[in-house]
């Protein structure tokens, strides 16, 4: 296997950023959705997040988006403006490959990059090893868990909570500018 790309999204990825995202809410537990959305309403999200200036990364293998990565805003309220929380997805094809591991790595940098603070990570599924596994490797310590929060296929499911801090993380008070 070659090397992915990893590189900004474009509005051109959206249509194989959807099917990969169908897939996951079809078939898995990553994601509490329960209806793949349309083509359209990944478009809006994407641009929301775009709007807002949030890092979205794609991973490309010999030109094929095979995955995705993105940081939005933890929570609306101003006083979370320094905490982002990730996503990523992956093609069922790809995964235990390194790809999610390289897109994570990528998103921590430019979100370092742009002066956030804290990441966060909302894991759907107690059981998802692979993606607590990620986020560990990347220096995510779990916060905690919320028991029996969604329902999907038939079961309750939990949500892991993991957190890192991003470059001084709370050690240091963001520039004025920033405040």
């Amino acid at each position: 296997m070659s090397a992915p790309e990893i590189r900004p999204a474009t509005p051109a990825d959206l249509p194989f950023i959807t099917g990969i995202y169908e897939h996951a809410v079809r078939y898995g537990t990553a994601t509490f959705e329960l209806t793949p959305p349309d083509l359209a309403e990944m478009t809006r999200r994407f641009h929301a997040l775009m709007d807002g200036s949030f890092p979205y990364f794609v991973a490309a293998l010999d030109g094929a988006v095979v995955g995705y990565a993105y940081a939005g805003a933890y929570r609306p309220r101003p006083a979370y403006r320094f905490t982002v929380e990730n996503s990523v997805y992956l093609e069922p094809a790809i995964h235990r490959r390194g790809i999610g591991l390289q897109l994570l790595q990528r998103l921590i940098a430019e979100c370092e990059a742009r002066g956030y603070r804290q990441m966060i990570a909302v894991i759907g599924d107690s059981a998802n090893a692979g993606s607590i596994g990620v986020h560990t490797r990347c220096g995510f310590q779990m916060i905690g868990t919320h028991p029996n929060v969604g329902f999907k296929f038939g079961r309750w499911l939990d949500t892991v909570m993991m957190q890192r801090a991003l470059g001084e993380g709370a050690t240091t008070l963001p520039a004025e500018s920033q405040a």
